[in-house]
């Protein structure tokens, strides 16, 4: 590489770990990444092991720098997957139990035991959030309810609750710092959008003690600087922790309300920016963006898929192989039909997320008849993210008052172009697509970089040159409406109640 400062930026994702080196003109010019083992303990437990997520990190950190040739980043970045919890023991930094991840539902009898007592409203009022084990909260009390003495080692400070931005920074200063930002703590169910702040209501309703929790700072505040110890160059300042999706939106240049965008990872998230908080009636998050240094928080309205990517890997693993490799098969065999032959999918895997919120529906595949193929099932996965995306775009520009133009889309199902030309003929709009695979990544640069002055306004970040593809819509309107009329259908059929 040149020798042009870079940002060492660092995307934690739910299956592997990516880190990339960003120059001043938003290149990257060093990428390494590291597969992550997600195990499935029980019917819809989701975790992973704390300590190899770190070591993962490390690894590819480490095969990045080599690339920049010994020269030290001027800063570094975090993005991370959201909502996913880690407790570890303060004084030797020992994790305590599992990451509970953000698709394991373990907790969903405590979010019902929680709603019988009354308390879904209050937490959607402060928090902008369903009560739904997808979030933060009840993994941080199930978490301290399974270590001996937890929630009593939790009040006397003996250890830390955060979600995986937090457990990084930890292990990028050597236990130094135990922070997070607004766009991971507003995840969590504990943090009021409107104070900015752990609220003591909340964190009594969720028993979660505010001793555990870390310090939250701006997204692109000094956050502390890198440790020798850890492995890394020492004193480098860390100067992003982001959430993913978040962090893609940025990337994305969607700093402003009357964008959207579309994220099709393992789950899938949609997130439009919004002038204020404003509190969804509809089934769809409210949440904080991001806060710039100096800066009121810039907020979103958000739909979190729980499963989009990963139903393709399931499939995929049924048919061939789990691995990248067969999710590639299984992309090729959907290709070599025109549609699904009135097969549907639906991923309810572990329930069903934005906006419907049905923690008890579970996945389906229907239509089928006897001419129905593998292909036509693999077209139906595939279709399954559209059609998702679709079920949370209709809610947001409900929630907006004004259609969207377009649909910024990322993620590594983007890729696809099948899919993505499908998703704009779903939709009856352009969908556009990035063609960097980091976004993640590009948006905890992009934030670390203006914490160091590497750039200097969102202007100057949107100068940025950026390659995208575009897809516009070639469905006719009564298609569309007998294809939507059969996914509707369908999901019917998976809810645990009717619709």
């Amino acid at each position: 590489m040149n020798q042009r400062p870079y940002v060492l930026a660092i995307d934690q994702g739910t299956t592997n770990t990516k880190v990339v080196a960003v120059d001043a003109l938003g290149r990257v010019v060093a990428r390494a990444s590291r597969a992550v083992n997600v195990t499935y303990p029980q019917p819809a437990w989701v975790e992973l092991d704390a300590t190899q997520v770190w070591q993962s990190v490390l690894e590819a950190c480490v095969e990045v720098l080599s690339q920049c040739k010994g020269v030290a980043p001027v800063a570094v970045g975090v993005s991370n997957q959201r909502e996913s919890v880690v407790a570890w023991d303060r004084h030797t930094g020992t994790p305590l139990g599992p990451v509970v991840i953000w698709q394991c539902r373990r907790t969903a009898a405590d979010c019902e035991s929680l709603a019988a007592l009354n308390v879904g409203k209050t937490v959607h009022e402060k928090t902008g959030l369903a009560l739904d084990p997808l979030f933060s909260a009840t993994k941080m009390c199930w978490l301290l309810d399974h270590i001996p003495n937890g929630h009593a080692r939790a009040e006397a400070g003996e250890i830390a609750l955060g979600t995986i931005d937090s457990w990084l920074l930890w292990n990028l200063t050597a236990g130094a710092v135990h922070a997070t930002d607004p766009s991971n703590a507003s995840r969590t169910q504990l943090f009021g959008l409107r104070e900015r702040a752990w609220l003591p209501e909340l964190l009594k309703i969720f028993n979660v003690p505010e001793q555990a929790l870390p310090q939250v700072k701006a997204t692109n505040a000094l956050f502390g600087n890198t440790s020798a110890a850890c492995g890394l160059p020492a004193g480098v300042p860390i100067h992003a922790l982001f959430a993913d999706s978040h962090a893609a939106l940025f990337a994305q240049g969607g700093y402003a309300p009357g964008a959207v965008k579309a994220t099709y990872g393992t789950g899938s998230s949609l997130l439009a920016p919004t002038k204020e908080f404003v509190l969804s009636q509809k089934g769809i998050s409210s949440t904080i963006a991001w806060q710039l240094a100096g800066q009121p928080c810039a907020f979103s309205l958000e739909g979190n898929i729980a499963v989009s990517g990963a139903a393709m890997q399931w499939l995929a693993q049924l048919l061939f192989t789990g691995d990248e490799e067969g999710v590639k098969k299984l992309a090729r065999l959907a290709a070599t039909v025109p549609d699904s032959e009135g097969v549907y999918l639906v991923p309810a895997f572990v329930g069903l997320g934005a906006p419907h919120w049905d923690s008890e529906a579970r996945g389906l595949i229907s239509g089928l008849t006897r001419g129905s193929t593998a292909a036509h099932v693999s077209r139906a996965c595939l279709e399954s993210l559209a059609y998702q995306v679709k079920d949370v775009l209709d809610v947001l520009e409900f929630e907006n008052h004004a259609p969207f133009e377009a649909v910024f889309a990322d993620g590594g199902a983007s890729a696809n172009d099948m899919l993505m030309q499908f998703q704009a003929d779903i939709l009856g709009r352009k969908v556009v697509r990035a063609r960097n695979a980091d976004l993640s990544a590009m948006g905890a640069a992009y934030m670390a970089g203006l914490g160091v002055g590497l750039w200097e306004s969102l202007e100057q970040l949107a100068t940025l040159s950026q390659e995208r593809d575009s897809f516009e819509p070639q469905m006719g309107q009564q298609q569309r409406a007998n294809l939507v009329a059969g996914w509707k259908a369908a999901l019917g059929r998976a809810r645990s109640a009717p619709a």
